[in-house]
């Protein structure tokens, strides 16, 4: 069993920066893919961001790579997402999401974006980018 909290959500300028956090509690985080997910109102749930269990793998998505990092603490049980240069249709609420299902690394790079690999969710927190 994982449990995820998110924090570091807030209101801010476009060109601005967030980071977000999701501390994670169990004994199988370091063993779990972690994601970021994001959705707005009437739209479906979107993949942003993944990371493999050790950190040395990553994955994103094509409207957030080279302006968003994805990263982990392993001693910590937490999970980063550095949001740089945002833009207003980063609004959203981002869910931190875990894959606790072991996997090889070609795995997890083919299936990071899906959300039904995930089987853990937290509450989400909000993220406001005004222009």
């Amino acid at each position: 069993q994982v449990q995820l909290e998110e924090s570091g959500g807030g209101l801010v300028q476009a060109g601005g920066s967030l980071r977000l956090s999701c501390a994670a509690s169990g004994r199988t985080f370091s063993n779990s893919v972690m994601g970021w997910f994001r959705q707005t109102p009437g739209k479906e749930r979107e993949f942003v961001a993944a990371i493999s269990w050790g950190g040395g793998s990553t994955v994103y998505a094509d409207s957030v790579k080279g302006r968003f990092t994805i990263s982990r603490d392993n001693a910590k049980n937490t999970v980063y997402l550095q949001m740089n240069s945002l833009k207003p249709e980063d609004t959203a609420v981002y869910y931190c999401a875990a894959d606790a299902t072991p996997r090889g690394l070609n795995s997890f790079r083919s299936g990071a974006a899906s959300r039904g690999r995930y089987e853990y969710w937290g509450q989400g927190t909000q993220v406001t980018v005004s222009s």
